[in-house]
């Protein structure tokens, strides 16, 4: 059996379950009465990681919530289709697929063999993490002009699938280029 947690116990980044559901705690707010009698309440900002919905509920200090059933593992991207797109498990080799609404913008980012960490929920995959920056080859960007030297000047430059970020000028086609996969900004050339 799960440990149970208090709703008073759980922190910020933290993951629970309510109503057979994983969340991610975002932020936490507890508000003690100042009446004698009167409940603590812990409000908490949430994201279900089935749904990727956030929003705030309120509960009881002493509402209870089980340690969800998460697991995480390593897989390589295989390729996409009009089903979703699929992950090869780097420990058990069984292919994993993800619903397109699972992905989210995360196909910006991925090619074929790409590492990304997969998260599982009772077994099933809910979802993938991201590395904090990937290296991707740039398929197409503008030559630039020539003197235009001043100040901080980009150019914008298309990369292998199809996301296109502001890039500096001495950026060429075919060049391997890191991206931060959270903001979307050129991170450096790809050593």
């Amino acid at each position: 059996m799960a440990a149970l947690i208090e709703a008073i116990n759980v922190k910020r980044k933290m993951y629970f379950e309510f109503e057979n559901t994983p969340y991610y705690c975002m932020d936490v707010e507890v508000s003690t009465p100042t009446a004698r009698g009167g409940q603590t309440l812990v409000r908490l900002k949430m994201r279900n990681l089935l749904t990727r919905a956030v929003f705030d509920k309120t509960f009881k200090a002493s509402d209870k919530f089980k340690e969800p059933d998460l697991e995480t593992v390593e897989a390589s991207y295989l390729y996409s289709d009009a089903d979703g797109s699929y992950f090869l498990d780097q420990e058990s080799f069984e292919t994993h697929s993800l619903s397109s609404q699972m992905m989210g913008d995360a196909l910006d980012f991925l090619v074929e063999g790409a590492i990304v960490q997969l998260h599982k929920f009772n077994g099933n995959p809910i979802g993938l993490q991201l590395p904090a920056q990937v290296e991707l080859k740039v398929a197409y960007t503008e030559p630039g002009a020539r003197g235009d030297t001043s100040g901080n000047v980009t150019k914008l430059a298309r990369l292998e699938t199809g996301l296109e970020i502001k890039a500096p000028l001495y950026v060429e086609d075919g060049e391997k280029v890191k991206v931060h996969t959270e903001t979307r900004e050129f991170g450096g050339r790809a050593g």
